[in-house]
């Protein structure tokens, strides 16, 4: 067996046009360009809020602690008050005066330094303790706290940014996907 006929390409037609160029890449880089500077643009406003709303939001909450601090001082001044008060009867007592009897005589007294201590015990402390001593022996009554209905906690995505937030991000994610699907078949 021998090969006679080498010429492969003459089965070929010359007519046919060469196959089409490939099509570039500018929608991909102006969607990539897009979605990079909506980037930036979250990257900046979460900057904002870290360096701008979070310190006042702490110099806020430092206020209403100094604030209940001071509340519950006034009223731990208050209960002392109070319960001193309660304490203190007013019976007045009929004395007789005495005159007396014998001549004073002068006595010599000597002085010698004694060891002192100083009390640091906080003034909080011996409230609470004479609270707890009243409560233990029945003086003071505690009226029944009633529960007072409170709103929601309002925390998480959905209470910062809401339902309309929500709905505005899948219309533009719908709009992407539709925009992204007319440029592939375009071309």
């Amino acid at each position: 067996m021998t090969f006679e006929n080498m010429d492969m390409d003459a089965n070929l037609d010359m007519d046919e046009a060469p196959p089409p160029e490939e099509s570039t890449n500018r929608p991909f880089f102006v969607i990539a360009g897009i979605l990079a500077g909506f980037t930036l643009l979250a990257l900046a406003c979460i900057a904002v809020y870290a360096f701008y709303f979070v310190p006042q939001r702490r110099a806020q909450q430092a206020a209403q602690v100094e604030q209940l601090n001071a509340q519950n001082t006034q009223m731990a001044a208050a209960i002392t008050q109070t319960s001193v008060a309660a304490a203190f009867t007013s019976t007045p007592t009929a004395t007789q005066p005495t005159l007396p009897t014998s001549t004073p005589t002068v006595t010599p007294v000597v002085v010698l330094p004694s060891p002192t201590t100083v009390s640091t015990q906080d003034p909080r402390t011996a409230t609470v303790a004479a609270l707890l001593t009243q409560a233990a022996s029945g003086q003071q009554t505690v009226a029944p706290r009633t529960p007072t209905p409170t709103a929601l906690p309002v925390t998480g995505f959905a209470d910062d940014v809401g339902l309309p937030g929500m709905l505005g991000l899948a219309a533009l994610l719908i709009v992407v996907i539709v925009m992204s699907r007319r440029l592939r078949t375009a071309r």
